[in-house]
């Protein structure tokens, strides 16, 4: 890693597993210009760390992410038109960063999740929250549009286009019963539990072959990109195709023949 970052913190809690804590529990983890550009940073470093198995993002106190810091938005009006094309393209790289690395990501969302908040949440792909959670789309309330950091991309494919134009226009706040009912997150569980939980998915992911969880990741995310069923089945056939060349391959296989639990290393 290179500069250590400033705006959250990297654990290692099991092997394989990266717990990243956003830290800035004193703005409820507001995002700035140096978060974003730590996270891309971080991310695409991460993306290349071979023992890498899955992420895990949450946040330090009572909140997940609380979106873009007001304290630094005040500025914004000073930056002119390319100034803020830049902020907002640093923004978005940040995010298709984390959401663009090679294995799973789930997101422990403890605590509010509001307008780059929620996208970053939408970015992973597990939610697991607390009873605390909250999401809100605030964008509309500032003046602002809800096509913001993919959130105008990912929500509708989650939670459905009418739930997801209600949620928007209005800038309602939805509390985690109704994210878990929409299917915006995968289960509540109780709060003192919500890291274990997503710790203990992460050993489940972990226990599976890494190329099997890549190259359906990579699927997942390759089809809701194209438009039809062909297209689809030929990105699967590659990979398919490709995994049965793999040493991780003929290791599950003899493991079953010999009634043992596989021992994978990811070739």
């Amino acid at each position: 890693m290179s500069d250590t970052p400033t705006t959250f913190r990297l654990e290692r809690p099991r092997e394989g597993v990266v717990v990243l804590t956003l830290d800035r529990p004193d703005r409820y983890n507001a995002m700035t210009a140096d978060m974003f550009r730590e996270l891309e940073t971080t991310a695409r470093e991460l993306d290349r760390d071979p023992g890498l198995r899955v992420l895990v993002l949450t946040g330090a106190g009572k909140a997940f992410c609380a979106g873009y810091d007001l304290a630094d938005a005040e500025k914004l009006p000073e930056l002119g038109a390319l100034g803020m094309l830049d902020l907002q393209e640093r923004a978005a790289r940040a995010l298709a960063a984390i959401r663009g690395i090679r294995v799973p990501v789930i997101a422990a969302v403890n605590g509010a999740a509001a307008g780059g908040g929620l996208a970053l949440a939408l970015a992973a792909d597990i939610r697991l929250a607390s009873p605390r959670a909250k999401f809100n789309a605030a964008f509309v309330k500032i003046g602002l549009s809800a096509g913001d950091l993919g959130t105008s991309w990912l929500l509708p494919r989650l939670i459905g286009p009418a739930a997801a134009a209600e949620f928007a226009y209005t800038a309602g706040m939805m509390d985690a019963a109704r994210a878990e009912e929409t299917g915006l997150v995968n289960r509540v569980v109780p709060e003192e539990e919500l890291l274990g939980a997503a710790l203990e998915m992460a050993e489940l992911i972990c226990a599976n072959s890494p190329g099997g969880v890549q190259l359906s990741k990579r699927a997942l995310h390759a089809n809701m990109e194209v438009s039809s069923y062909a297209a689809a089945m030929e990105l699967e056939n590659r990979g398919q195709a490709l995994l049965t060349r793999s040493d991780d391959m003929a290791e599950a296989l003899a493991a079953f023949q010999e009634k043992r639990a596989p021992v994978f290393e990811g070739r």
